[in-house]
C-alpha cells in the first residue's frame, strides 16, 4: 500500500515536472522572436514580434538563415513555410530606427544587417524546395525580401504591399533592383519611386504576389500544405490555384491601377528622374499631379538611386543585384538623408524631414556615382 502510494507520488511529481518544462518551453517560445518548427513535412517560419509588425531585426536573421539552410539540406523537410503572427502584418519592414541609432555612433550593425539580410534574401532566391510565403497583412521593406525571391506569395484581402523607403532616405532594397524592374511596364519604378500602396487582390494583379486567397481559407492551406510528401513546385502550385479558385473575394473589383497602367508607362519612361518629373508637369492630369506632389516629399538623393538601381538592375542578375545595394546601403549610412527620414517619419514624427542636398538639380551625378562605386575589401560576397 505505502510502495503504491509512493509511486502514485512519485507519478505525479514527475507529471508536475514535465508540466513546469512544458510551460517554461511554450512561455520562452511565445518570447522568441521567430519560430522555426518542422510540422508535417515542412519547415515552418514564424515571425513572432506582432507588436512591432513583425519587423525583422539582425537576431531573427541570424535565426532564420542557418535553418533555411539546414532545412535545404533535411532529406524530411521537403517545403518551407513562412508566415508572421498576428493578423495586422506577415512583415512591416525591418528595425530601422535601431539601425539610425548604430549609425550615429558608428555601430557595425550598419553593415552587418544588410550583409546578412541579403545574404539570406538570396538564401531564399536560390532555394531549391518549394518555398511559399503567406503574405497577409502589412508587407513592406524586410518582408518583401522575404517574401518575393521564393516560388510563391500568397496574398489575402488583408495584404498591405508597399516599398515606401525612398520616403525615409533610403531604397528599395532586399532585391528591389531585381524583382520590381522586372513587373509589367514601369510599374516596378513608379512603385518603387512613389511608394504607391497595393492592396489585397491587387498585390497579385500588380505581379507581387503568385496568388491570392482568403485570409479565413489559410489555416486549411497551411495544414494541406505540410501534408504534402515530397511535392514539387508544380504540385504545391496546385494545392495553392485550388485556394485562390475558391476565393471570390473582391473578383469583380478592377485593379486600382488599371485606368493609369498607360499613362505610368508613358509618364515614367524616361532617361533621368528629372525627365520623369517633366513627364508629370507636361501631363497636367489629376493622377500626373498627384504623383508629382508624391514625389516632391521624397528624398531627391534617393529619387536619383533608386532610378539609377532600377536601370541597372533591370539586366542584372539576383546576386549583382544584392552586391550593388550593398553599396547603396553604405552610402545611405554615410549621408544624411536617413537619419533625418527617420528623425520626421518615426521619431518625432512631424512628417517633415529636411534633405540635404534639398532639390533634385543638388545631387550631383558625382554624388550618385560614388554611392554605387565598389567598396573593395567590403563588398558583398555571397
Amino acid at each position: 500500500m505505502a510502495l503504491a502510494a509512493l509511486k502514485t507520488a512519485l507519478s505525479l511529481r514527475s507529471l508536475y515536472r514535465l508540466q513546469k518544462i512544458q510551460a517554461h518551453m511554450m512561455s520562452s517560445n511565445a518570447g522568441a522572436e521567430v519560430l522555426l518548427e518542422r510540422v508535417g513535412n515542412a519547415g515552418v517560419i514564424t515571425l513572432n514580434r506582432p507588436k512591432i509588425l513583425n519587423a525583422l531585426s539582425l537576431t531573427m536573421i541570424r535565426q532564420i538563415y542557418p535553418q533555411l539552410k539546414k532545412w535545404g539540406k533535411d532529406s524530411e523537410t521537403d517545403i518551407v513555410i513562412i508566415k508572421g503572427t498576428g493578423d495586422k502584418a506577415f512583415c512591416a519592414g525591418g528595425d530601422i530606427r535601431s539601425l539610425s541609432d548604430a549609425g550615429k555612433v558608428g555601430d557595425p550593425l550598419t553593415q552587418d544587417l544588410f550583409r546578412e539580410e541579403y545574404t539570406l534574401n538570396n538564401a531564399i532566391g536560390t532555394f531549391k524546395k518549394p518555398y511559399v510565403a503567406l503574405i497577409s497583412g502589412i508587407t513592406m521593406g524586410a518582408g518583401f525580401g522575404l517574401s518575393v525571391h521564393g516560388h510563391f506569395r500568397v496574398a489575402t484581402e488583408k495584404t498591405l504591399f508597399a516599398m515606401p523607403e525612398t520616403a525615409i532616405g533610403l531604397f528599395p532594397d532586399v532585391g528591389g533592383g531585381y524583382f520590381l524592374p522586372r513587373l509589367q511596364g514601369k510599374l516596378g519604378l513608379f512603385l518603387a519611386l512613389t511608394g504607391f500602396r497595393l492592396r489585397g487582390r491587387d498585390v497579385q494583379r500588380a505581379g507581387v504576389a503568385t496568388h491570392f486567397v482568403e485570409s479565413e481559407k489559410l489555416g486549411a492551406l497551411e495544414k494541406d500544405l505540410v501534408e504534402l510528401k515530397s511535392p514539387s513546385v508544380s504540385d504545391v502550385a496546385q494545392v495553392l490555384n485550388t485556394y485562390q479558385g475558391q476565393s471570390t473575394l473582391d473578383a469583380e473589383k478592377p485593379f486600382a491601377l488599371q485606368q493609369h497602367t498607360e499613362a505610368i508607362d508613358r509618364l515614367f519612361k524616361a532617361s533621368s528622374m528629372e525627365e520623369i518629373l517633366e513627364n508629370l508637369q507636361k501631363d497636367g492630369s489629376a493622377f500626373a499631379q498627384k504623383q508629382l506632389e508624391t514625389l516632391a516629399k521624397m528624398s531627391p538623393t534617393s529619387l536619383k538611386l533608386t532610378f539609377r538601381q532600377m536601370q541597372m538592375g533591370a539586366s542584372m542578375s539576383l546576386q549583382e543585384v544584392f552586391v550593388m545595394e550593398y553599396r547603396l546601403s553604405q552610402a545611405c549610412m554615410r549621408g544624411n538623408d536617413f537619419y533625418e527620414g527617420v528623425r520626421a517619419v518615426i521619431i518625432d514624427k512631424d512628417q517633415n524631414p529636411k534633405w540635404k542636398p534639398s532639390t533634385l538639380a543638388e545631387v550631383t551625378e558625382q554624388l550618385v556615382e560614388e554611392s554605387f562605386r565598389s567598396l573593395g575589401d567590403r563588398d558583398l560576397r555571397l
